[in-house]
C-alpha cells in the first residue's frame, strides 16, 4: 500500500513536506508532475503478553545510555518507535508530546527509540535526533537503536510504532496494548485526539484492563539497514 501525492511545482522540490531524499520520486514528466509514494507498513506479530525485551541504548542529546531496568519502578511503560523524517510520525508529533507529558505527570515511564538506518536515512540520525529532541522539547529520552538488534526484538516493523507494557509487582513488563495513536492520518483529516492509545494507558494506570481488539499502528516502514541481514 502507499499514500500517493501529486504535486507541481519547479524540478528542485516537490513534496509539500519539503524535500526529503527518503521519498522515491518518479520521472518529471512535462507537465511538471510528481508523483511521490510513501510505504506504509502496519505493526503486526506481537502477541500480547509478550515481556519487554532488555535493550541498553544511547540518548544522543546527553549522551546517557538507558536500560530497561531504569524503569523498574514505574507501573507502565510506553515505547515508541519513531523517526525525523516520516510523514505519519511528523503529522503526530506535536500530539505524541502533549499526550507523553500529560501521563507522565500520572506516573507513566515513556521512551522513544529510532531504529533506523543512518546509512540510507541520515537525517534519522543520532546528531539530527538530538537537534529534534530539543525542537520539540521532548519529555522522554529518544534514544539511537545503531544496531537495529533493538527493533527487531520488539518485533518493531513501522513509524510511528506503539508498545505499552504494565508493571505487575516484580513481574517483569507485559505487553497489554499494541495498536494505533487514534485514526488520523496525514491525508484523511481526521482530527488527531490520541483516543485509543490514551484509553490503554487510562485502563493500564487504573488497574483495569485493556481490550485486546486493538488496531494496528499505520506508518513508513523501518529503514534496516542494507549492509546487514535481518
Amino acid at each position: 500500500m502507499a499514500d500517493v501525492l501529486t504535486v507541481t511545482s519547479s524540478s528542485k522540490c516537490y513534496s509539500s513536506m519539503g524535500c526529503n531524499p527518503l521519498r522515491r520520486r518518479t520521472t518529471v514528466v512535462p507537465s511538471r508532475k510528481l508523483v511521490i509514494r510513501a510505504a506504509r507498513t502496519e505493526s503486526k506479530g506481537v502477541s500480547l503478553g509478550y515481556r519487554a525485551p532488555d535493550f541498553e541504548l544511547p540518548e544522543p542529546l546527553t549522551g546517557k545510555v538507558w536500560k530497561l531496568e531504569d524503569f523498574e519502578p514505574y507501573p507502565a511503560l510506553l515505547v515508541m518507535f519513531i523517526c525525523n523524517h516520516c510523514p505519519f510520525v511528523i503529522h503526530l508529533k506535536k500530539d505524541i508530546v502533549k499526550l507523553s507529558k500529560f501521563y507522565m505527570k500520572k506516573g507513566l515511564a515513556v521512551i522513544a527509540i529510532s531504529s533506523n538506518s543512518a546509512t540510507t536515512h541520515p537525517q534519522d540520525g543520532p546528531d539530527f535526533m538530538a537537534e529534534e529532541a530539543k525542537i520539540y522539547n521532548y519529555p522522554f529520552p529518544y534514544l539511537y537503536d545503531e544496531s537495529q538488534d533493538v527493533a527487531r526484538n520488539f518485533g518493531a516493523v513501522c513509524t510511528p510504532e506503539f508498545f505499552l507494557f504494565k508493571k505487575d509487582g516484580r513481574r517483569p513488563f507485559e505487553l497489554v496494548y499494541h495498536g494505533q495513536f487514534d485514526d488520523s492520518r496525514p491525508s484523511n483529516n481526521v482530527p488527531i485526539t490520541g483516543r485509543d492509545l490514551s484509553l490503554a494507558i487510562d485502563s493500564v494506570l487504573s488497574g483495569q484492563p485493556v481490550p485486546s481488539n486493538q488496531k494496528p499502528s499505520v506508518g513508513c516502514s523501518i529503514k534496516w539497514n542494507p549492509e546487514v541481514k535481518a
